[in-house]
Parts: structure tokens; C-alpha cells; sequence
């Protein structure tokens, strides 16, 4: 069975761009509950931790570098099945590939800034939201 919460992060240049509170208020008409989130600034070395499973790939230094470049919003969210169908909320990684009225065809600029992130599986979800937050109470 498919889990009930996913994670995700408002990247930087969504979030420079004044984008956040659209982005969650389509995540939250969406039907996805908010059960935590927080306003943070990545350091290198944190983003390096967490884009680890990427480490000498081509990308690499550019997404940490992306990542640590201003503040991001992480948040967990709740919803049956919440890792697939977020991923397909928020529409295709190349936002000029995307779904019309996903989040990354509405607010991504480019496949690197794309707007925001989505967990891939429902373990990198409990890693991911592991990585942000310490502790959830679920209700």
C-alpha cells in the first residue's frame, strides 16, 4: 500500500520570485494536508547531505549550488497514495514538458530551477522529511 504522507521543497527561485504562497495554496487545493513545514536556508554542505545519493554525477555541484543559493520552503505533506500523486501534481521536472496548470508548468523557469522538489518513492519521503523534521505527530 502506498504511503500517506510525501515531502516537498519550494526551491529557491520560486521562492525569490514570490511564488510560495501560491504553490501552497494550490498544494493545499489539491487536497494535500500541510502537516508541517518550515522556512530554511541550506547551507553547501547540508544541501550536499541531502542530494547525497547524487554525488559525482554531472549535476551535482550545480544543484547544490542552486540549492544553497536562498531560502526554500521544506514542508510534509499528507494524502492517500501522496507520493505518486504528487509527482504528478506538480507536473514534469522540465517545466517546458510539464502539464498545463501543474505547479512547475505554472512557476518553473528551467529543468534546474524548476520550482519545487517532490519525494520519488515513499522511502525518500521518510528520508527527506526525516532530514527537515524530528518529530510529527500524525492525526
Amino acid at each position: 500500500m502506498a504511503g500517506k504522507i510525501t515531502f516537498t521543497m519550494i526551491k529557491p527561485s520560486a521562492f525569490e520570485s514570490g511564488f510560495t504562497g501560491k504553490i501552497l495554496a494550490k498544494i493545499e487545493d489539491g487536497g494535500y494536508r500541510i502537516i508541517a513545514m518550515k522556512k530554511v536556508r541550506l547551507s553547501k554542505e547540508l544541501a550536499g547531505h541531502f542530494y547525497e545519493m547524487h554525488t559525482g554525477k554531472p549535476f551535482f555541484e550545480d544543484l547544490t549550488t542552486f540549492m544553497s543559493s536562498g531560502s526554500i520552503v521544506a514542508a510534509i505533506l499528507e494524502k492517500e497514495n501522496a507520493v505518486e500523486d504528487f509527482r504528478q501534481f506538480i507536473g514534469a521536472t522540465d517545466p517546458a514538458k510539464a502539464e498545463d496548470n501543474t505547479i512547475r508548468k505554472l512557476y518553473g523557469k528551467s529543468l534546474s530551477e524548476n520550482a519545487i522538489h517532490g519525494s520519488d518513492s515513499d522511502e525518500s519521503a521518510e528520508r527527506e522529511s526525516g532530514f527537515f523534521f524530528s518529530f510529527i505527530e500524525r492525526t
